[in-house]
C-alpha cells in the first residue's frame, strides 16, 4: 500500500517577497565592475559601467547573451564574473536609506517575510548577512549556480512548493519587470519601487499592482494591498 506523505501545511497569513538587488542594496558597483570584467574575458565590447545599469535585476547568463550573443561561451564570462564576485564584489553594496526599518515593520505587520532573488542564493545569503537583513526575514530563495530556477517565476513556484502560502494575501517587492512578470504568474499583488533600476514605465508596463517611492513608505504600501 501507498502511503502518502502530506506536504507542509500553507501559510494562512500574509506573506512579503522581497527582491534584494535595487530593493534592499544597490549592488551597481560590485555587479558592474564583474560584468565587465566577464565581457572583457570574451574580448566582448568594453561598455561603460554607466551603462550597464539595465544588467542589476535579470539573469547574468541573459546579459551576457544579449551583448556577447547567444554564441558565445557565456559559461566562462559567468565564471569570471563569479571569481571576482565571490572574493570582494558582493560586498561592493549599500543598503538603501531607510529600509532595514521598513523591513522590521513589514515583518511585524504581516507575519512572513521571504527574499526572492535572482541572484544565486549561495551570494545572496551571503550579502543578506553582511548588510544586515538575515535576522529580519524568515528564509532566502535564490537560483543555484548553475542556472537553475533563473527564471522569477519557477523560483517564485519553487517557493510555494516549500513553504506554501495564500497567494491571495501575499505581494511581491521589487525594482524590476521581472518581479512583476513572476507575481502576474502566479495572481499575486506587486508592489514596483522607484528607488532600483526599473523605471516607472517599466514597471507600469509590466502590470505593477502599484509603485512606491522611497523605503519609508513601502509597509504602508503593502498593507493597502494586503493589510
Amino acid at each position: 500500500m501507498t502511503v502518502e506523505v502530506p506536504g507542509p501545511a500553507p501559510h494562512s497569513g500574509r506573506t512579503v517577497l522581497l527582491d534584494l538587488d535595487g530593493t534592499l542594496v544597490d549592488p551597481a558597483v560590485g555587479i558592474i565592475e564583474g560584468f565587465r570584467r566577464g565581457l572583457a574575458a570574451l574580448g566582448g565590447p568594453d561598455v561603460p559601467a554607466e551603462e550597464l545599469g539595465w544588467i542589476i535585476g535579470p539573469s547574468l547568463r541573459i546579459s551576457y547573451a544579449r551583448l556577447l550573443g547567444p554564441d558565445a561561451d557565456i559559461e566562462t564570462a559567468v565564471g569570471q564574473y563569479r571569481d571576482y564576485y565571490g572574493r570582494e564584489g558582493l560586498f561592493h553594496a549599500t543598503p538603501y536609506p531607510g529600509i532595514h526599518d521598513a523591513v522590521k515593520r513589514l515583518k511585524a505587520e504581516h507575519g512572513k517575510v521571504l527574499i526572492c532573488t535572482a541572484k544565486p542564493e549561495v551570494f545572496a545569503r551571503r550579502v543578506a548577512a553582511h548588510f544586515g537583513f538575515s535576522d529580519l526575514v524568515d528564509g532566502l530563495y535564490g537560483p543555484d549556480l548553475e542556472g537553475k530556477l533563473d527564471n522569477k517565476g519557477d523560483l517564485m513556484a519553487h517557493i510555494l512548493a516549500c513553504e506554501p502560502f495564500d497567494t491571495g494575501r501575499a505581494v511581491m517587492v521589487g525594482d524590476r519587470h521581472h518581479d512583476v512578470d513572476a507575481a502576474r504568474r502566479h495572481g499575486i499583488a506587486s508592489v514596483g519601487v522607484l528607488w532600483g533600476y526599473g523605471s516607472r514605465e517599466e514597471l507600469t508596463s509590466a502590470g505593477a499592482t502599484t509603485l512606491c517611492a522611497a523605503p519609508a513608505q513601502l509597509p504602508d504600501a503593502v498593507a493597502r494591498l494586503i493589510g
